[in-house]
């Protein structure tokens, strides 16, 4: 046979079967050719790149929370993994990952877990340890699930003499006679004697715990209506003054659908021992709250479902001196809100909340907080002081302007950098809860408001790429801001993972396209900055695989991290090779470093500390420099409510945007 012939047979055949596996061949063409296309350098120059981290089977979790520590590594919490068979068993898990070991995925370790830190808050404190408090206390249970009714119930105590123990199981009677058991065990402390400066007119204020109850039957039969609101109900097992002073109050007992409820438990995670140290629990319970790092070196923690699967409005301070926590001023959030401390010591809610409240707009206003106005209010309260008026005790100012303000859940939030300019952007979100009559199922929409202005009103800023809720939003150390990933449905019900990322740029006030990342995320999505300049990403829990919401979805425990372009370049990256660690606020400080001529820019970067998109740690400030022969000399600003004390990433930026690998130095406060 010709070679000729056997070349058109080999033809003819090949040609079959492409046609008969033309949609195969496409698709391997396809994968091929993006491979290829992206994995150029002039792709990569334009774009960035991502890439997976390789993290063994053993150390991949259903990340739900990540904070950047000071000694580089990166804490990676768990809890249970929104996992109620984990729960049960007590599963809890945190790992450790030190991106600086030898290798590509560097080194994992497993870190023992004491309890469910599942939807806890969590900050940086001055000294560098991560607090973590609150988490899961009981999982929710759908309305279609729920076998015995249950409610709330608030147990009171009329005695400065009484201290009382009530274990889980406790038998609480309504009126009706009807039989209701705890579910968590409480300490009733005893009720308070308020002397009056008279003898014998002493005033006793009750005590109040909360607690959850629940039908020792199932069914309707356990469920008790109470007419005239709240009534009391009757503990049972008590006698003589323990019957006579302790009993419960509460309204309904229905079997609609109950809510998490959070723990009080608080914890500092050590980076040096690399253990988490047991520190006083919180007064409330907490699931989904919200904590940030005030200029005193206190914390701030609001919201967040109490342990009866209420929204608190009974916020706390932590004192890490004495590692405590102190009663703050009583203002309502919706859980998880985006609350940033501005350069005048003052809190500015974004208006952003990640999860649970009511959808009323009246209730979520975004605005600014003078909390040491409400402060002062709490503390002249306590001790009697009163005859303020109403006007003079607002401490909160709404501000105008934020556009499409039904669709301020499940959207990123960012102090825009630097943080001298105090402007803050909001990207994206949904409506409240999975979906509402009449709204987008997500938005494109950011907007921005300058804080410095006389009256400070939000303006609409360029769109995002697509409608997305869920999007990560990363600063990097040239003053731009990453913004990747997102779903446009609820919990990326149906597939509805958005492969997106883009460049924000506040100089211009435009976005630009990167390259698109390979795993899509949705809720318990974490995005942080990475000491050399990389930004990490992961976490993803959606809903449900399809549209019809039959077939479950699960969590995506796949790691990826995105190279930016000023990595590629072709620059070579300034280095600090040396310096002080510890700075004084409104100190001077040297660095050595050859490239002082290169450097044009240095930023300061606060480290996240991330869960459900929700960061109000990541802050870049601008950091005034001048040249010396060996290196350059900054000043450090002598505003703690610009740069609250604790551990810093300092950087330096070049012409082109190339940033120094990060060098940790202190800032102020206790170290």
């Amino acid at each position: 046979m010709s070679r000729l012939r056997k070349n058109l047979i080999a033809a003819a055949v090949i040609a079959v079967i492409v046609g008969v596996n033309l949609p195969a061949v496409a698709g391997f063409a396809s994968r091929q050719w993006h491979d290829y296309r992206i994995n150029r350098d002039d792709y990569k120059a334009r774009y960035g790149h991502w890439s997976f981290l390789d993290v063994p089977d053993e150390f991949k979790v259903n990340a739900i929370h990540a904070a950047l520590l000071r000694t580089g590594k990166v804490l990676i919490v768990a809890g249970s993994g929104n996992n109620a068979a984990n729960f049960d068993k007590g599963t809890f898990k945190t790992v450790l990952w030190d991106p600086t070991k030898p290798g590509q995925a560097g080194e994992f370790k497993m870190i023992d877990t004491p309890v469910d830190f599942f939807c806890a808050g969590h900050v940086l404190l001055p000294n560098g340890n991560l607090l973590i408090a609150g988490g899961t206390l009981r999982f929710e249970v759908l309305k279609s699930k729920v076998k015995r009714a249950g409610g709330a119930l608030v147990v009171k105590n009329e005695s400065p003499h009484i201290r009382r123990q009530l274990h889980p199981g406790t038998l609480i009677a309504a009126p009706s006679g009807r039989l209701y058991r705890t579910t968590a065990h409480i300490t009733v402390p005893p009720a308070e004697k308020i002397e009056s400066g008279v003898p014998g007119k002493a005033r006793i204020k009750p005590s109040e715990t909360k607690v959850f109850a629940e039908s020792v039957v199932e069914g309707a039969p356990g469920v008790f209506t109470s007419p005239g609101g709240y009534v009391k109900y009757e503990i049972q097992g008590l006698t003589g003054r323990e019957k006579r002073n302790l009993y419960a109050m509460g309204a309904d007992m229905t079997l609609e659908k109950q809510d998490f409820q959070g723990i009080k438990d608080a914890y500092e995670f050590d980076p040096i021992a690399e253990r988490y140290i047991k520190v006083q629990d919180m007064a409330e319970g907490r699931w989904y709250p919200t904590m940030t790092a005030l200029p005193d070196g206190k914390v701030m923690t609001v919201s967040g479902l109490d342990t009866v699967g209420q929204i608190t409005r009974d916020n706390e301070f932590y004192d890490p001196q004495t590692r405590t926590w102190i009663p703050g001023p009583k203002r309502f959030f919706p859980s998880y809100p985006a609350l940033f401390l501005l350069d005048d010591d003052t809190l500015f809610f974004s208006g952003m909340s990640a999860g649970y409240g009511p959808g009323q707009l009246a209730l979520r206003p975004p605005g600014i907080w003078d909390y040491r106005r409400d402060t002062d209010r709490l503390i002249k309260s306590a001790g009697g002081v009163g005859g303020m008026a109403p006007d003079e005790m607002e401490a909160f100012t709404p501000v105008p302007g934020l556009p499409e303000p039904e669709l301020n859940e499940t959207g990123a939030s960012v102090l825009l950098p630097p943080a001298q300019d105090q402007r803050i952007m909001v990207m994206g979100g949904g409506p409240v809860g999975e979906r509402q009559p009449g709204l987008p199922n997500a938005t494109d929409r950011t907007a921005i408001i300058d804080l410095k202005q006389p009256a400070p009103r939000y303006v609409r800023g360029p769109d995002l790429s697509d409608p997305v809720r869920y999007p990560s939003a990363v600063l990097l150390p040239d003053d731009t801001v990453f913004s990747f990933n997102g779903s446009s449905d609820y919990r990326g019900r149906g597939d509805s993972d958005v492969l997106r990322a883009e460049v924000y740029r506040p100089k211009s006030n435009s976005f630009h396209e990167a390259a698109a990342p390979a795993v899509g995320r949705n809720y318990h999505a974490e995005g942080l900055l990475l000491p050399d300049g990389r930004v990490l990403s992961m976490g993803s829990d959606p809903l449900f695989a399809d549209e019809a919401g039959t077939i479950p979805g699960s969590f995506d425990q796949r790691i990826e991290i995105y190279t930016p372009t000023y990595l590629y370049n072709g620059e070579k990256r300034p280095m600090i090779t040396d310096g002080r660690r510890m700075l004084g606020m409104g100190s001077r400080a040297g660095f050595k470093t050859p490239d002082a001529e290169r450097i044009q820019e240095v930023r300061l970067m606060r480290p996240s500390a991330v869960t459900h998109v929700t960061d109000v740690e990541q802050r870049s400030i601008k950091l005034e420099f001048t040249r010396v022969p060996t290196g350059i000399v900054v000043t450090v600003p002598t505003n703690p409510a610009l740069a609250p004390p604790g551990w810093y990433m300092l950087f330096g930026v070049t012409a082109k945007g190339t940033p120094s690998p990060a060098r940790w130095v202190h800032i102020g406060g206790d170290r």
